[in-house]
């Protein structure tokens, strides 16, 4: 199997099953999302504990990269302080777009799957919602994320 092989199961995996697919209710912070290009809507919600995401989830619909992105977010995030979300954030964006060359996938774990994105520039709103939309949620925005 190769690496493409691999990162296509994990996509197909995350979106047939998608990890933190719930409502935490009540949530410390809490954002919507949506792609009118793809019609993806989401929402995500999370609680701080001693400054570290100590639960993280979503719950929308979306294409199947949206929905897996998502998934594999929810995974990486938790436990990470609100710098090192950010951080995460910004490496995988630029993985995404391909902004910066010095973002090595393999350093990503899973969210490497999402690598292959960026070939297709029309699915790279699909993969980043999610990402844009919890960077909201941490900033406390009232608006809508859209990534139009």
């Amino acid at each position: 199997m190769d690496l493409r092989d691999l990162y296509q199961d994990i996509i197909v995996d995350h979106n047939r099953s998608p990890r933190n697919f719930r409502l935490i209710d009540p949530a410390d912070y809490e954002a919507q999302g949506y792609n009118p290009l793809c019609g993806d809507k989401l929402g995500v919600y999370l609680n701080l504990r001693d400054g570290h995401i100590d639960d993280l989830a979503f719950q929308g619909s979306g294409c199947a990269i949206s929905v897996a992105s998502a998934s594999l977010m929810t995974e990486a995030v938790k436990g990470l302080s609100e710098s090192e979300t950010r951080k995460l954030y910004e490496q995988v964006h630029d993985m995404l777009t391909g902004a910066d060359t010095d973002v090595d996938p393999m350093d990503l774990g899973k969210l490497a799957a999402l690598a292959g994105v960026r070939e297709y520039p029309s699915r790279v709103k699909c993969a980043s919602l999610c990402w844009h939309t919890l960077i909201a949620a941490l900033d406390k925005q009232s608006d809508a994320v859209t990534t139009e």
